[in-house]
């Protein structure tokens, strides 16, 4: 009986083995919400301007919404009384996310990338950040300067720091002056820079940003101190962020070959 019920069982599968794979290429075709989730999903501005009254901040104005980099999140970007800022919400429109979205393979910072698109080219006079105490990657004396502010435990400047390398090796006209800016929230990153400092170490840079253990170091300078003042009185609160030539500024990594249009104005 038993052998008799398998028996049966194996023609019931077999029989219904064409509709299950017929079902699995529709649920997986190219025609389907996952081709273009615009679809099957739509969030307009009147439903956005609902969610924004839902959060309490009623006077904001949108000025776009379109499909985030995840495509499971609309992407709102807001005008709040001059500040621009950007938000996602999730396909049920139940559930909001601030932010930001990091892309895994890059370390680029999706989010503030359309912020930086959104608002006007800012500036700094760079001309009021002292470089003596700063480590140089490259010749100190390149036509082109860009100062770096890194805090020593951020992912994001460790590959912008490989980047930089990389960047060296193709142009001789281009120095990266480091000012090392430990963030509040990374609780190693002030003994780090410190120690840094204090050896006027180029290597131990090198060493941290590659994994490797480096060794605490005390000295009277007040170099980091006055980095973080420094930064607080340039509006610089995150890390990586380069000054470049003519004191614009960019926040975020970026491959090496983008990185010299950057610095060269073509982006």
């Amino acid at each position: 009986m038993k052998i008799r019920f398998n028996y049966l069982l194996f023609v019931l599968c077999l029989l219904l083995l064409p509709a299950l794979q017929a079902q699995h290429a529709y649920a997986f075709s190219q025609g389907g919400c996952e081709g273009d989730c615009r679809k099957c999903h739509a969030l307009s501005n009147k439903e956005a301007n609902g969610i924004l009254k839902k959060m309490n901040i009623p006077g904001a104005k949108i000025i776009d919404v379109q499909q985030s980099p995840v495509k499971s999140l609309w992407e709102i970007s807001i005008d709040d009384k001059g500040k621009r800022g950007i938000f996602y919400v999730d396909f049920s429109k139940q559930y909001v996310i601030p932010g930001p979205i990091v892309e895994v393979g890059t370390g680029s910072n999706k989010t503030m990338e359309r912020l930086q698109k959104m608002q006007p080219e800012r500036k700094v006079d760079a001309s009021k950040i002292p470089l003596s105490g700063a480590l140089v990657m490259g010749n100190k004396n390149a036509v082109k300067k860009v100062i770096v502010f890194t805090d020593p435990d951020c992912p994001f400047c460790a590959k912008l720091h490989q980047e930089i390398r990389k960047v060296l090796g193709m142009r001789k006209d281009i120095a990266f002056f480091i000012k090392l800016f430990p963030l509040a929230g990374h609780k190693d990153a002030y003994w780090k820079a410190k120690s840094i400092s204090c050896s006027k170490s180029l290597k131990m840079l090198d060493d941290n940003f590659g994994g490797k253990a480096i060794a605490r170091k005390e000295c009277a300078g007040k170099e980091i101190d006055d980095n973080i003042r420094l930064a607080g009185s340039l509006g610089i609160t995150g890390t990586p962020t380069l000054i470049l030539p003519g004191g614009r500024v960019h926040s975020g990594t970026l491959p090496a070959d983008k990185l010299i249009g950057l610095i060269d104005g073509r982006r």
